[in-house]
């Protein structure tokens, strides 16, 4: 848990505290949680409640509505077993598109104003860790904005076989970093030592995590770990996810050299896993961009 006053703190002794209590989280475990972090309790919970309206609608409507376009999500189409189905349903949404998909006033004005205070939260955390390994933190990372970035409204509905199936399969993400708010439910965990450790809800915090590109960037100084939602067999889990990435022309490159990773531009990242889950029926991510037999 890490207090982002800090990062806000006129006295350099605390700002560089918080700086590098973000940067060990992000080495040590790939997840942190924030509080004090700029985004209010009203308008997390006014986002909640549109998000419930929005879930509440028929299947019908939400998978072929020309006002939701082409943002809904559910289940794993690829999936061929259990193990690779998702028990959850969502709205993908690129941050530019909010309010030509939800032209609906309330639910479009609080995703646009919970996607602004994210998105700066985003850009502060990223150029934390930019700063931290000496990087010029201003402007970083490069070529992310309101065009490539993406909200995601994910709903978990109960599932009477909860014990055989995922809410969200093991994966990593394919972005910089993702912003998390969940609901007290609960059913995230994430890899630590090879152990599944459950991440407890708490209603005065935001979770982030590193995202693949990251780990890349970094040298594999920050850590991309895998993590899962486990499904409840009563209640209903809500949670929204804010995704800071790049435009695909991006190249990822690293931040220093050698490198253990070819550069990649993003949109090449993201054809290798789409192809990979198509062929395999799973994500493999970064193994795929390391290089071989290189001596750092």
């Amino acid at each position: 848990m890490i207090d982002l006053r800090g990062l806000r703190s006129c006295n350099e002794e605390e700002r560089h505290a918080c700086v590098e209590a973000i940067a060990k989280a992000s080495t040590e475990w790939g997840f942190f949680q924030v509080m004090n972090h700029g985004i209010s309790r009203e308008l997390l919970e006014e986002m909640w409640r549109e998000q419930i309206k929005l879930f509440e609608l028929p299947f019908e409507k939400k998978a072929r509505s020309t006002l939701l376009n082409d943002s809904y999500r559910w289940g794993t189409p690829t999936a061929t077993s259990l193990q690779q189905f998702s028990w959850s349903e969502a709205f993908h949404v690129p941050i530019a598109k909010i309010s030509e998909k939800f032209n609906s006033g309330q639910c479009r004005d609080a995703m646009e104003k919970l996607a602004a205070a994210m998105s700066e939260l985003a850009t502060t955390l990223a150029g934390a860790l930019a700063e931290s390994l000496g990087y010029d933190s201003w402007g970083f990372p490069e070529s992310c904005n309101k065009s490539t970035c993406f909200l995601r409204l994910n709903h978990y509905p109960p599932c009477p076989f909860s014990s055989d199936i995922f809410g969200l399969m093991p994966h990593t993400d394919s972005d910089f970093l993702t912003i998390l708010n969940q609901d007290q439910v609960g059913g995230l965990q994430l890899m630590k030592d090879s152990k599944w450790v459950a991440v407890k809800p708490n209603p005065s915090a935001l979770i982030v995590n590193i995202g693949d590109l990251f780990q890349a960037w970094s040298n594999d100084v920050y850590k991309s770990v895998e993590h899962k939602v486990m499904i409840n067999s009563k209640r209903d889990r809500y949670s929204i996810a804010y995704f800071l990435c790049p435009s695909y022309e991006s190249t990822i490159g690293s931040c220093k050299k050698p490198s253990i990773y070819k550069d990649f531009t993003f949109g090449e990242y993201r054809k290798q896993v789409q192809e990979d889950v198509k062929t395999t029926g799973q994500k493999i991510g970064l193994p795929r961009f390391l290089l071989q037999n290189i001596s750092l």
